[in-house]
């Protein structure tokens, strides 16, 4: 899965992605760009 990465500015793969909700209820992806390590979120089912 792909997942904006404002560091890299583009779209990079999600590594160790998990699965998440967030507060108001909906549905995230949660993990770390494979590049540089920064933390990327995905809203949206996986």
């Amino acid at each position: 899965m792909d997942a904006y990465c404002f560091k890299c500015r583009a779209k990079k793969e999600i590594k160790g992605a998990q699965p998440v909700t967030l507060k108001n209820g909906r549905p995230a992806t949660q993990g770390t760009c494979a590049v540089c390590g920064t933390k990327l979120y995905r809203i949206g089912k996986a």
